[in-house]
């Protein structure tokens, strides 16, 4: 832990408003990108990622040490298993992109100068099949294929966050990659450019 983090941790936790903004600062763009790929649609990530800033500010003062970013974003994963078990009372609300919007401000989207117009093209359809991917996968396998895949975590933290042990972790892992494999080959939606001939 870093000693700005720490240092702002300390005075957050003694009612230090700005010191958690700077904690908010560090992280949300993480607790966005997270939000975002469990829930696919941008209003609902920012929501979810004020709430879980919310929730985490109300509750500081119980944080004990150890990674503040898994205790952060294990509060954000949990926030939005909510949202989704919500959706499901009330399964109005489509998880899908919307084409012509969400593309390009994607998380996934990283600007590189050197891409050619159709190189652009292909990455922000690859992208949208992602998302539209990890949307049909369970919530406990989406979240560790997010935290593994996408953010680049470790097992041990990603148990640290979704609450499961190490076995379950990988065992969720494999089966999200399998089933997201199956959905992006399903009707010719991957890219040809990004298909493996003869799988």
């Amino acid at each position: 832990m870093a000693d700005e983090e720490r240092r702002a941790i300390a005075e957050a936790q003694r009612g230090d408003v700005q010191s958690f903004n700077t904690l908010v600062r560090l992280y949300e763009g993480r607790v966005y990108n997270l939000c975002y790929r469990m829930l696919g649609e941008r209003e609902s990530a920012a929501d979810a990622t004020q709430d879980a800033f919310l929730s985490a500010y109300r509750s500081i003062r119980s944080f004990r040490g150890g990674s503040f970013r898994s205790w952060l974003l294990r509060i954000a994963t949990n926030g939005c298993y909510d949202v989704l078990r919500a959706r499901k009372r009330r399964p109005t609300v489509s998880l899908d992109i919307d084409a012509d919007n969400d593309h390009d401000q994607s998380p996934l989207q990283i600007a590189d100068d050197a891409e050619s117009p159709d190189d652009v093209a292909l990455r922000r359809e690859l992208a949208g099949e992602i998302q539209r991917g990890l949307a049909l996968l369970p919530e406990e396998q989406r979240a560790v294929i997010i935290l593994s895949d996408i953010e680049g975590m470790a097992y041990e933290e990603i148990a640290q966050i979704t609450g499961a042990n190490l076995g379950t972790v990988k065992s969720r892992l494999s089966r999200g990659r399998a089933r997201l494999r199956e959905v992006l080959k399903a009707g010719e939606l991957l890219p040809a450019r990004y298909r493996h001939e003869g799988e």
